[in-house]
Order: structure tokens, then sequence, then C-alpha cells
């Protein structure tokens, strides 16, 4: 296998060669893409100008009217042959995504398999996207809707997930028969520029025209926000904080454009007394720990039974003392560094607010200074016990803290405390009690937008419609019909008959 910094250079992106791709001359100012590993700088980045950026959405907005009138199938076949080239560079771009964002090598690869995952799930709905048929209440009339593409789909992702999120938004919107235009988060600019490489191998071997996807990166969120009050772009499909989405809908919303936000989450399992601890744990390890505790839906909250809260304290502790945390590219450890100086500074924040409001740490919570740890971005998960009425519990800290709370019997009470907060993405309930199950699964159970029995909250599958509810924004992203988002709805009535009857009984005559 080649290194990552090998397979960047037969890409052209160490040395600087264009291997045949357009790009768009820039003035604007570099950005230098660090690595959380060592803060050691990666590569350094011309960033786009907002002259730039009105250059790639003109692009886009003529290779929109273009591609709206490929066949979908044949669309498909350039998203197929993306996957390909996808699977022949999984292990490069996957070591590529950690090197640059920090998580595990074995996350890496995961979501670089997601991009592939999500290519043939999109090749697959280039052929059964669809419409309905309606019954007419009129004589000889036929009545059905069908769905046309938006336009122009501009996606905004952040850095927890600096590839595949894109690629959810990327594939559907573009077997939609969409153009689309990407600004990728300021921190892993380096994978994005890596995809397009290889995006535009794809292109060149399904002629695809240029403008049909486009990137451009940005030192900071202003482009973001351009995109927001552009109505040339029809859908934002943006990916990050609540405070961020709330911006962003605000801009899109005064200009009647449609948007698609996946934001934060507070996620908690609920451990009810027949709660198989044997799946649980791990479970709820992996959720608070993987990727260092940076996921939309990462485990923050244990909502326990009180009979089990002795014996599920000392499981995680247990299991925080034998967590392996260093650099991610060596696969025996656990969890790599956070993302930068201003998550290590929120997470300690986060732990004075836990002792000022009366929580007590039961283990970690430090920044580490060990071999290979000098750069001060790597950090011991922190496991602490809680109350539902400590004011940090309610926010979503993006690290490694997993709150531990009980609840005093009735199933109801720990819903209660689950549903309080303002997030409403991911959940997850243990129980070998059917109806336990079924409750937390019925209105009256979880609000969240998924929610799990026997598993944990993190690490969902393509297949199923991905986003949450309340502050975390409504939208849905990925599998079922969440590619309906892309699209235009249109009712169609069609008479055959030789009169011209109207709805509803209603006469008229001239």
């Amino acid at each position: 296998m080649k290194t990552w910094q090998d397979w960047l250079d037969s890409k052209g992106l160490m040395c600087g060669a264009s291997n045949g791709v357009k790009w768009l001359t820039t003035t604007g100012s570099a950005l230098v893409s660090y690595s959380p590993i060592d803060s050691a700088p990666l590569a350094k980045v011309q960033a786009a100008t907002d002259a730039t950026y009105q250059q790639i959405i003109e692009q886009a907005t003529v290779a929109a009217q273009f591609w709206r009138g490929v066949p979908a199938p044949q669309r498909g076949e350039f998203i197929r042959i993306y996957g390909d080239l996808l699977r022949a560079s999984k292990k490069e771009l996957g070591c590529l995504v950690s090197v640059e964002m920090g998580k595990s090598l074995t996350e890496g690869e995961g979501e670089v398999q997601e991009m592939i995952d999500i290519c043939d799930y999109a090749v697959g709905l280039s052929r059964s996207m669809c419409g309905r048929t309606l019954f007419s209440e009129r004589v000889d009339h036929r009545m059905y809707e069908q769905w046309h593409p938006l336009g122009v789909v501009g996606i905004i992702t952040a850095f927890n997930f600096p590839v595949a999120v894109w690629a959810w938004n990327f594939t559907i919107a573009t077997v939609c028969g969409n153009a689309t235009v990407w600004k990728p988060s300021e921190k892993t600019p380096l994978t994005a520029i890596a995809c397009f490489k290889i995006l535009h191998e794809a292109a060149q071997q399904a002629a695809v025209p240029a403008g049909v996807c486009n990137l451009t990166v940005d030192a900071d969120a202003l482009l973001g926000k351009t995109m927001a009050v552009d109505p040339r772009v029809q859908l934002v499909s943006a990916t990050g904080s609540s405070r961020m989405g709330q911006s962003v809908a605000m801009a899109v919303s005064q200009r009647f454009g449609k948007v698609l936000l996946e934001l934060g989450g507070n996620n908690a399992v609920i451990l009810t007394k027949t709660a198989p601890l044997d799946l649980a744990i791990p479970a709820i390890v992996f959720g608070a720990v993987g990727t260092a505790g940076q996921r939309c839906t990462s485990t923050r909250r244990v909502i326990v039974h009180r009979d089990l809260l002795e014996q599920v304290t000392l499981s995680l502790q247990k299991a925080f003392t034998t967590l392996k945390i260093g650099s991610p590219l060596e696969r025996e450890n656990h969890l790599g560094p956070l993302i930068d100086q201003a998550a290590v500074d929120a997470m300690m924040q986060a732990l004075d607010a836990v002792r000022l409001q009366g929580g007590q740490l039961l283990s970690g919570g430090q920044v580490l200074h060990g071999k290979g740890q000098e750069n001060g971005l790597y950090v011991q998960p922190a496991l602490v016990a809680a109350t539902e009425s400590m004011e940090i519990v309610g926010e979503e800290t993006f690290a490694p803290i997993l709150y531990l709370l009980s609840y005093n019997g009735e199933l109801q009470d720990a819903i209660r405390i689950q549903n309080q907060v303002k997030q409403g993405l991911s959940s997850s309930i243990f129980t070998l009690d059917l109806r336990e199950a079924e409750q937390f699964l019925s209105a009256v159970g979880s609000d969240c937008g998924i929610a799990n029995v026997n598993i944990g909250t993190s690490g969902a599958e393509i297949g199923g419609a991905f986003g949450g509810e309340k502050e975390t924004g409504g939208g849905r992203e990925s599998g079922s019909d969440a590619w309906k988002a892309y699209m235009r709805r249109q009712t169609n009535t069609i008479n055959y008959s030789t009169h011209l009857p109207l709805a509803q009984g209603v006469e008229f005559s001239i």
C-alpha cells in the first residue's frame, strides 16, 4: 500500500500538478491544514475569494440546466464509477481522514466505506425514484405526482465527518439531477480536495461536464454565509452546530429557499432493569469515546435504573481505565486527539461547570502530555455522576464527556429525562422487556429522529434516513425517502375526456 503522502502525490496534490483537472484560479489567502495528531502542517491550500465563488456558482447554474436533462440511470453511472475509484483508494483516503481529522484508522477507513456504500445506494436510487398515481374524483381524468431536480444544491459540512456527510448529500443530489457546490470545513480542506481529485477522474470517465460538481474552500464561514443568501442556490444542506444551523436557516428562509439541517445531538442511552449489560457497556463506551466524542451521535448521557446504578458505574469506570489513547494511526489505540485547542478548552470548561453545578468526576477528564501527546490535544475521556437539574447536562460539548444519571423505577421517567434536552438526534434503550421497547418506540417514547433498541446511539447505516428533531434541525439525509429533499414535487392532472368537470362538483359555464 502506498503511504497517504505518496498517494496524494500520485493525485497531483503534493506537487501542485493539475492532472488535467480544471481548477479555477483564486487570489484568496493561504489556508494551512494542520494534523491534530502532532499539530504539524500538512499542506497549504489556496482559499477561494468571493469572485471565485461567483464563478463557481455561475458554472454550477449552467451545468444544472444540462444535467437535469440527463436520464437518471446515466447520472447513476457517474456515481458508480466514483464508487469504484473510492474502493481502489479506500485505505489511502481513510488514512488521510485520520491524519487530518484525528479519528482512528478503522474509523477513517469506515468513513470511506460509508462513501462507497452511499454510492451503491445512489446508483440503485437512480433507477427507482418514483412518484405516485392518484385517483381523481373526476371521470376520465388521471392524476399523478412527479419529481424534478431543484437546480444547484449547496453542501456545507463539518470537520468530524470530513468526507462521508458530503458524499451522503452529493451522491443523492447528483442522481436527482442537481449540480452541487461543496463548502467543507476549514479544518479539513485536504481531504475535500483529495475527494475531488478522485471525483474528477470519475467525471472524465463518464464524460460529465465541468460545473456539475464543484468545490469551494474557505478559511472561515464567509462563503457559507454567502451561499445561504444566494438565490441561485435552491437548497442549502448544512451540517454543524445548532447555532450555525439557526443562522443558515434564517438566511435561506428569508429568500424562500430550501434548507436541510443536520445539527447537534445530546444523545442518551436508557438502561432498564432487564438491560443486557454485556451489550450495553461496550455500546456506551464506543458511543462516548468513538471519534473522541466528536460525533453528533456520540453518547452524552446514560440514564440508568437505580437498581443497576452501582454495577453500571463500576463497569464504566473499569472500561474507561482500559482505553488506549494516542496516535490514531496506531490501530491498538481506541481514540486519538481532539480537533484543536478550542475543543480541549471547551471540554475543560464543561468539566468546570460540572463541579460548580454539583456533579462528580468519576474517571478521567485530564489533558494528557505523555509521549506522542505533547501538543495538548489528547484527553482522558470523562465519566461524570450528574443529575438532570445540572444545566451543563443539557448542553452538547463536542468532547468525550459521559454523564451518568439515574431514574427511580418507571420507564416513562427515564424517557422524560431523555427528552427534556433541546436536541433530538439519536437515542437508545437496552431492555429485554418487549413492552418497554415498544413504549420507547411509541408516540409517547423517544422524541428523537433515531431510536434504537439494544444497540448504541452511534454508527448509523446509510439505508435509513439520518437526522433529528428540535435543535437538531429536522432534516433527513442518506437513505429511505431522503432523496425527496433534493427535488421539487409536481402534481399533474390529465383530462382525457370531452368535458371539463370541476373538482368538488363546482359548476361554471360561459
